[in-house]
């Protein structure tokens, strides 16, 4: 699934400044709007998309205020609640979050985590690169 996120009104648009010596290739950008630009590289690649038969959909914003981002977030919040439901797993359960406090604390010096930094220090000597369980 692709998720496209998409903004009806921009604050500000930025037109494209005209400039001497640009690539022929690039000379039909020249006055156009960067707004313009953004909203035909979206529609373009959700052509191609939909042409392929890849599901996608759009979520637009009106405008980018405080409320809207808001109403964002609030949307993944909750899909996350349902996703979680309908799997049968604790979405907010974050095992590794703890984990990972507790490394940079130790690989950033911090007094009381020196035995976590010779364990980094003895992951990393192994190469330290994370393996996928399958």
């Amino acid at each position: 699934m692709f998720i496209f996120l998409e903004v009806g009104k921009f604050a500000r648009d930025v037109k494209i400044p005209r400039a001497k010596g640009l690539p022929d290739d690039l000379s039909y950008l020249q006055g156009q709007s960067l707004g313009k630009l953004l909203s035909a590289e979206k529609r373009a690649t959700e052509f191609a998309l939909v042409a392929s038969q890849r599901p996608c959909l759009t979520i637009r914003f009106p405008v980018v205020s405080e409320e809207t981002v808001g109403q964002f977030i609030m949307l993944w919040e909750a899909a996350t609640t349902v996703a979680g439901g309908l799997l049968n797993i604790n979405p907010y359960d974050q095992p590794a979050v703890q984990t990972g406090k507790v490394f940079t604390f130790a690989l950033m010096g911090k007094k009381g985590y020196e035995k976590e930094a010779a364990e980094f220090a003895e992951f990393a000597g192994r190469g330290g690169e994370a393996r996928v369980i399958r």
